[in-house]
């Protein structure tokens, strides 16, 4: 038996159709990739310790997207250095949307402003998500400390500049920067005392270790509700829901107040279908009266918004806190 030989017009067209078969299987796979984003869990690196205000944002959120993705975002906790080494190593994972970044302001836009080479460039190394919340900051003292509020804390302190210390979180971290800010707004001196995290501070400060310490909400209101710390002003520039009946700061000192906020970043080069995905998500998340009443129960507010509106607010903060840190004289030391 013997068998006919193709056509030659035939075989041309079996070898282009080939051709093309393994030219569009080769584009396949990155679109597939994009189109089903994510295919596995997502990683979101906070660059401070568990307990603070970014800790706890960052897991109210992760467990909404996870919901709302249907794959799991973990919540990594990296310290160090006042948000610095984490947020340097991020900006170098890869840009497949897999390593995200959730941060606060003080770690994105602060550190440059006070580190000689802080690792990383907040604009040409990280691509915009969206802003997730703000936070409510307080500076409590321990239920011993002679005084109720701000006009007994700065009575007591120009009475002797230096004797009273103050915790923070960390060199660096917004905490010491509010605390440098109180005493430039106030005439004060106190001795700044930092922390590796913001939970062993304020529990010093609950133990009388430590006299003073800004804080966020988050990581204090147990402790204010429980009786175990004062609440001497609000940080924020005005009352904030979950302390209605607290002062702020600035009915003080005129002019004085900081609303901190914390958002989601992704590596520079990060596909811009994934941000605009992750951006949807995330303003999705801050619709859920689940996720709302979280953040109020330790009070934080959303804070929805576009990665063009966080990119501007960016550039613009990190004029102003370079600003503050000159003002303020503000070291890492």
């Amino acid at each position: 038996m013997t068998t006919t030989p193709f056509p030659a017009i035939a075989r041309r067209r079996i070898a282009a159709g080939i051709g093309t078969a393994l030219l569009c299987g080769a584009a396949v796979p990155a679109a597939w990739a994009e189109d089903a984003y994510p295919s596995k869990p997502i990683t979101v690196v906070v660059p401070q310790a568990a307990g603070g205000a970014n800790d706890v944002i960052a897991r109210v959120v992760a467990q909404r997207l996870s919901q709302q993705l249907g794959q799991t975002v973990l919540v990594d906790n990296r310290p160090g250095a006042g948000g610095t080494v984490a947020t340097a190593a991020t900006a170098r994972a890869k840009r497949d949307g897999y390593t995200l970044l959730l941060t606060a302001d003080s770690a994105q836009v602060t550190s440059p402003a006070l580190y000689r080479n802080p690792g990383f460039d907040p604009v040409k190394d990280f691509e915009p998500i969206a802003p997730i919340a703000t936070a409510g900051y307080v500076l409590v003292a321990t239920p011993s400390f002679p005084g109720q509020n701000m006009a007994d804390l700065i009575r007591l302190a120009k009475a002797q500049p230096g004797a009273y210390s103050y915790a923070s979180a960390g060199n660096g971290t917004l905490n010491h920067l509010i605390g440098e800010m109180v005493q430039k707004a106030a005439g004060i001196k106190l001795q700044h005392v930092p922390y590796k995290g913001s939970a062993a501070a304020a529990t010093d400060v609950v133990g009388g270790q430590v006299p003073l310490s800004v804080q966020s909400l988050p990581s204090v209101i147990a402790f204010i509700k429980s009786g175990k710390l004062k609440v001497l002003g609000v940080v924020n520039p005005q009352r904030i829901k979950a302390l209605p009946d607290s002062s702020t700061i600035g009915e003080t000192l005129p002019g004085f107040g900081q609303a901190p906020w914390y958002a989601l970043f992704a590596p520079a080069g990060t596909p811009a279908p994934i941000v605009a995905r992750l951006q949807a998500e995330v303003n999705k998340a801050l619709e859920s009266p689940d996720v709302l009443e979280k953040l109020a129960s330790v009070g934080c507010e959303p804070f929805k918004g576009s990665s063009a509106q966080l990119a501007a607010l960016v550039q613009s903060d990190l004029r102003k806190w370079a600003q503050i840190v000159k003002d303020t004289g503000a070291t890492v030391d």
